[in-house]
């Protein structure tokens, strides 16, 4: 079967550096970061003082209240990354249903909700222990919740592999969509992980900067660097067969050309030094889209401050 052509055709972001894209795309240029004191949870017996978070970000001004009770930010933040990727836009006036799918991604879920249901757990008793716990908790409630929203009916799933989820729900909405299993899906990812127990996790593990300088605090492929600064945040996407979206005279913001995966198959955390798998990966990117490396005008490094990472990024870029 020839592979069709696939389009975004909608762009929504919640972050620490703008809600929406003017916003968003203004504070990139300006070089805006978004890294702040932690100011919402005590950092008393915490190393790490900073992290990246939205101060304006009013989840009542997207649902009700009572569905706010019932969410955990993440998914509060997918839900409205969503919407405002879709723009008021009803894929179900052109789309069959069965065909648009949500494939949204999350790396650790509604963990605030689980550090603050197991201190409720253990200071009142189990029966205190909200009974949305688990759905708000699960990763893939985002997705769940974003297709119960908007009626799609298609493929419906989470993505969770750590710091390519977001990518790796992208890639495979591309691929379905190409390959004729869907016309069009909603993809991205969404994180609101920063809670004491998140730091403390992370800090011990020697991933996260103590650095007390916001400016100073992620600088990956310096020699100062010290570890990743945590954040939250969602972005999504709207991605659609290019004759659909012609069809119904949809904005076209980019064109998908390829998509490549791999694993290390090396160690739980630490990337393998000889970089062969990334290397790989973007190699087979490349091919699928039938391009070649000199067309290539920008690469998004991973660029987490901290050496392992930076050290097999470096060649790549």
């Amino acid at each position: 079967m020839k592979k069709r052509r696939v389009v975004v055709t909608g762009m929504g972001i919640k972050s620490s550096i703008g809600n929406d894209l003017k916003a968003y795309w203004s504070s990139l240029k300006n070089g805006i970061h978004g890294i702040r004191p932690i100011e919402f949870i005590d950092t008393k017996d915490l190393e790490v003082k900073v992290a990246s978070y939205d101060y304006d970000f009013d989840p009542t001004s997207y649902f009700d209240k009572k569905t706010v009770r019932k969410t955990d930010r993440f998914c509060q933040l997918a839900l409205a990354a969503s919407k405002d990727a879709l723009d008021g836009q009803d894929l179900l006036e052109v789309h069959d249903p069965f065909r648009v799918g949500v494939i949204f991604s999350s790396g650790i879920g509604g963990i605030g909700t689980v550090e603050k249901e197991h201190s409720k757990w253990l200071e009142k008793g189990p029966g205190r222990v909200s009974v949305f716990l688990i759905p708000m908790m699960i990763s893939n409630i985002a997705a769940g919740m974003i297709s119960i929203d908007a009626g799609f009916r298609g493929d419906n799933m989470d993505i969770t592999t750590a710091c390519t989820s977001s990518t790796n729900a992208i890639g495979e909405a591309f691929r379905k969509i190409r390959d004729g299993y869907l016309d069009a899906c909603v993809a991205g990812g969404s994180e609101a992980g920063i809670s004491g127990l998140t730091i403390a996790g992370f800090s011990n593990m020697k991933a996260l900067t103590k650095a007390s300088d916001p400016d100073r605090a992620s600088i990956p492929f310096d020699k100062q660097r010290s570890g990743f600064v945590i954040g939250e945040g969602a972005a999504a996407l709207v991605l659609e067969e290019l004759e659909f979206a012609k069809a119904r005279k949809a904005k076209i913001y980019a064109e998908i050309l390829g998509y490549g995966a791999t694993a290390d198959a090396y160690h739980i955390t630490s990337p393998d030094p000889t970089a062969k798998s990334p290397a790989k990966s973007i190699s087979n990117a490349i091919q699928d889209a039938g391009v070649t490396p000199s067309d290539i005008d920008y690469i998004n490094a991973h660029g987490t401050s901290t050496g392992p990472n930076d050290r097999i990024s470096m060649p790549i870029i």
